[in-house]
């Protein structure tokens, strides 16, 4: 809270000098309130005409209480997510979702490698991110396209969840503490042979990526809104191996989202469509 204590000059008994509850973040919410403060335009601009009892209220009553009911309500919003995600407990077992669509272009007998990409969650004022990165542009597989952090489960990794978790932090910089898993997706698996795991995690907000620059050339965050919106998805037909195939694609900013990642992204926007 910024405030101040004085003495009163009458009664030498504190008093406390109300300046103002922002914080420096000066940007409006979809409801209409600060991001920072929790105020709405109209209350920021009338600040300086209000009386300091007011603002007192407004400080020890009405904006705590705004944001409690955002906590509250941010909440509910992972509950629904856990409801929506298959369990921790282990792993997801059976073939894949897309295991059908890759019939003629997978070998006979072929083993898949197992992989895990963690789908970061980041919980905004404004209203929840997903997480992606840019693969550099010389890397020997998906170079330049957008992912998720992740890779092949190693040896000393505990399960799917320890290596989303191992892989975000060697990319990306972000230590497990501030990672929160919450559920898996189905597995998809790859025509280059991998058996991913999509781990669902809510990420810190004050998150601070450190690139590793052999492998990302960025990080950057989309509106889980605008990706769960039906109309900003395209289903793209493209012949592959003398077949015309389908696939998923977003477009957001200058990115171009498709592959994996899209399907990755289509799967739990289907998931959520389940639960409400």
């Amino acid at each position: 809270m910024n405030d101040l204590a004085r003495a009163n000059p009458l009664t030498s008994e504190p008093v406390r000098a109300v300046l103002s509850p922002c914080i420096g973040t000066c940007r409006l919410d979809p409801a209409g309130y600060c991001e920072g403060c929790h105020r709405t335009g109209s209350e920021i601009a009338a600040w300086l005409s209000i009386d300091d009892a007011m603002r007192l209220r407004y400080m020890d009553e009405i904006l705590p209480a705004r944001a409690a009911l955002q906590a509250t309500s941010r909440d509910e919003e992972v509950a629904r997510f856990r409801r929506a995600l298959l369990g921790l407990q282990s792993p997801p077992t059976g073939q894949a979702w897309n295991r059908a669509e890759l019939s003629d272009l997978i070998p006979d007998g072929m083993v898949f490698s197992p992989a895990a990409v963690l789908v970061g969650l980041i919980p905004r004022d404004s209203g929840w991110q997903v997480m992606l990165t840019l693969r550099t542009a010389d890397l020997r597989h998906h170079a330049g396209q957008v992912s998720f952090p992740g890779g092949r489960i190693e040896a000393g990794d505990a399960d799917p969840v320890a290596a989303a978790l191992r892989e975000t932090c060697e990319e990306i910089g972000i230590p497990s503490a501030q990672v929160e898993p919450l559920g898996y997706l189905d597995p998809f698996d790859t025509i280059s042979g991998f058996h991913v795991y999509p781990v669902v995690a809510r990420i810190a907000p004050d998150y601070r990526p450190i690139r590793d620059p052999r492998e990302v050339a960025d990080v950057f965050e989309v509106p889980l809104d605008y990706l769960l919106d039906a109309s900003n998805i395209r289903l793209v037909a493209r012949e592959f191996a003398g077949k015309l195939r389908h696939y998923h694609e977003y477009s957001y900013a200058r990115h171009r989202i498709w592959g994996a990642t899209a399907a990755m992204l289509v799967n739990l926007r289907e998931r959520l469509e389940k639960v409400r």
